[in-house]
């Protein structure tokens, strides 16, 4: 990419765009192009083809989608599916038809199976069931690095799928009904501590609600006590978490670096699996995850876990040696980005009250 190329970041309010858009910027990328989902949805194919006819982005980045954690993947089932499947195929199809140089399609490590050895390589993908409660993401994902796959091989594009790990970071989403892990322990933690020290005011402003009761009523429903928190599932299952600075810094990379050709090794009589894991190589339990977040926000209550609720895959530690061989590795370590988060998180609900 030049510094003046015309650069389409898709999802650019989300966790990954939000951050993909600061790292362009700090590198100097300013010709950046992105639409709000009022001003575009990308689920309207007509409305994504007007886009791209008229902007012809050089580069495109597709980190748009509908994502949630465990509780709404298995609720929201039809919706996962059917959402990420539209976006995808309207904006990977539209970059062909423009002549896009080249697009970077994210997607997560939930695409591999539940019972796939650890790390795990690239060439795990679909060799046995994927874990049931996010299945219809997992499978939308599949089908968009398949996509990319398909229309470089039929077609000469250069579309680059990559895979990263759990991801957190400034503009996550703390919405208890529908975020990942570690924000809802930040938010869990934070709210027990205020309801043990009594603190309804913050409490009031945190959940921008106006009545003790109400925000009783939140707590309660999400199992926050002034003693302690409710968490989901064992407490045993291990996951990665990646900053989403580091994040963005390797999609750039990736996007600088690394072209379709590059991945394309071995027997080139079927071409498969040229997809790059991102992460750092080192995961937690649950459970240790709950304890480094509650010495951080200074809770003291008890953790308990509900094992009658899933835990999800047990662990999906991705293998990062392809992107690392291409000389990329990270920079936040995962405690001093909990910090950061939690920060930030601080920052936010002040503002908000």
């Amino acid at each position: 990419m030049k510094k003046d190329s015309k650069i389409y970041v898709a999802g650019h309010r989300g966790l990954t765009g939000s951050a993909i858009v600061k790292n362009l910027r700090d590198k100097g990328y300013e010709n950046l192009v992105y639409r709000t989902h009022s001003e575009l949805d990308l689920t309207n194919q007509v409305a994504v083809r007007e886009f791209f006819e008229k902007e012809k982005p050089e580069y495109v980045f597709l980190s748009a989608a509908k994502v949630g954690g465990i509780s709404a993947n298995n609720t929201y089932r039809a919706d996962f599916i059917y959402q990420n499947l539209m976006i995808q195929n309207n904006v990977i199809h539209q970059s062909y038809l423009s002549k896009t140089k080249k697009l970077l399609f994210l997607g997560t490590t939930c695409i591999y199976p539940k019972e796939s050895p650890q790390p795990i390589k690239e060439e795990y993908l679909l060799t046995s069931p994927l874990e049931y409660t996010n299945e219809p993401y997992a499978i939308a994902k599949i089908a968009g690095l398949k996509m990319c796959e398909s229309y470089n091989l039929q077609y000469g594009t250069n579309f680059i799928s990559v895979m990263p790990t759990g991801i957190y970071g400034a503009d996550d989403n703390f919405d208890l009904e529908n975020c990942h892990v570690l924000p809802a322990l930040i938010r869990k933690m934070h709210l027990s501590k205020l309801l043990a020290q009594a603190n309804y005011s913050m409490i009031l402003k945190d959940l921008n609600l106006d009545s003790i009761e109400k925000a009783k009523e939140y707590c309660d429903r999400f199992g926050i006590r002034a003693d302690g928190v409710e968490i989901w599932g064992s407490g045993n299952p291990r996951r990665e978490f990646l900053h989403s600075s580091d994040m963005a810094d390797a999609c750039v990379f990736v996007m600088e670096n690394i072209d379709f050709k590059d991945l394309c090794v071995g027997d080139t009589k079927e071409v498969r699996n040229t997809h790059i894991n991102i992460g750092y190589g080192s995961d937690v339990s649950i459970k240790e995850l709950a304890e480094m977040i509650g010495c951080i926000v200074g809770f003291g209550g008890k953790l308990f876990f509900d094992a009658t609720k899933p835990d999800g895959t047990f662990r999906k530690l991705p293998d990062c040696s392809r992107l690392q061989s291409f000389g990329w590795k990270y920079k936040v370590a995962l405690e001093q980005g909990v910090k950061m988060l939690y920060q930030w998180y601080l920052d936010v609900s002040v503002k908000r009250g």
